[in-house]
């Protein structure tokens, strides 16, 4: 019997901050278990002063969008402008700043029914442009979940870290029109 239950999703604001870093937390506690540590590292998201000023900012950006199923959020999108990091945009665009899911609904779609959400935004504001960029690194998993979401690699970049290895990121580009 399959799920029939349905995700929505909802605008987040200020309280979903910790809603944020929970489900960062569980991201990284499942990439750590599978020895993929490259992307996030090791810690929790939510005792590194760094990523929950980052979470806090989010929260109340008004880009923060969370993918609900019942009354449990099981993923996060933010969307805005693109990092310092990462090339600037040859037009006006939307950019998702942070996907994430709870990997324990791992197979309901939720990351790719995030990005048609982002799509969908960009769209409504006559954007032609949704643009993200996510890590290079291991085995290039999310490279082509990206790609699988229609997205095509654009420019590959890393951020050097002072003390830590580089960090590998890609960009990917979808055309909206």
């Amino acid at each position: 019997m399959t799920d029939q239950r349905t995700i929505t999703i909802r605008p987040g604001g200020p309280a979903d901050a910790a809603t944020v870093l929970r489900l960062l937390d569980s991201a990284t506690a499942w990439l750590v278990a599978r020895g993929r540590t490259g992307q996030w590292g090791t810690e929790p998201a939510s005792t590194d002063p760094r990523r929950i000023a980052q979470a806090d900012a989010w929260a109340t950006s008004g880009g923060l969008y969370l993918a609900v199923l019942d009354d449990t959020a099981v993923g996060a999108l933010v969307v805005g402008t693109a990092t310092d990091y990462v090339p600037p945009p040859t037009e006006p665009e939307l950019y998702v700043n942070l996907l994430v899911t709870d990997r324990t609904y791992a197979g309901r779609g939720i990351g790719a029914r995030l990005l048609a959400y982002a799509a969908e935004l960009a769209r409504e504001r006559g954007l032609g442009l949704l643009r993200v960029d996510c890590y290079r690194g291991d085995d290039r998993a999310l490279v082509r979940f990206y790609e699988g979401c229609g997205f095509t690699a654009t420019d590959p970049f890393t951020v050097e870290r002072p003390g830590r290895e580089p960090w590998p990121g890609q960009v990917l580009a979808r055309r909206l029109d």
